[in-house]
């Protein structure tokens, strides 16, 4: 992906042909499954889905559900993956999309504490207890 949103917006609302713009930006668009994707990270980040399971706290059948497609993980679920696979903001944010969830909006104060942890890569255990501490609701 080398095109800003902005620049795609700008460029379909010129077109007078969508399909012109499907092939012209093919390759700008986001095609994968939320199972592709998160499959793909796993090999990227040169992980395994136990170790990722492990590291989010999750229940071991309901995570694999999720790598499977079996079942659409809620907005927390797929935050505590991220953070077991250790991804970046953009990387999450990208999965929250493909989940059809809502991105991480650094104007929410619990979203704010989730995109500090991403930054800092803290844990799950870390993160649920830094929403604790502040008052917000715990990943669950």
């Amino acid at each position: 992906m080398q095109k800003s949103t902005q620049e795609l917006l700008k460029t379909l609302q010129s077109k007078q042909d969508i399909r012109s713009y499907l092939e012209e930006n093919q390759k700008e668009l986001l095609s994968n499954s939320l199972p592709q994707l998160l499959e793909e990270l796993l090999q990227q980040k040169q992980l395994t889905k136990a170790k990722v399971i492990e590291r989010a706290n999750l229940d071991r059948v309901y995570a694999y559900q999720i790598f499977s497609g079996m079942r659409s993980p809620s907005r927390d679920k797929l935050l505590q993956l991220c953070l077991g696979m250790k991804t970046t903001v953009e990387e999450a944010q990208q999965l929250l999309h493909a989940a059809g969830q809502a991105p991480l909006y650094p104007r929410d104060k619990r979203d704010s504490i989730l995109l500090f942890a991403f930054h800092q890569q803290i844990s799950v255990i870390e993160v649920n207890s830094l929403l604790a501490d502040l008052e917000e609701k715990l990943l669950s």
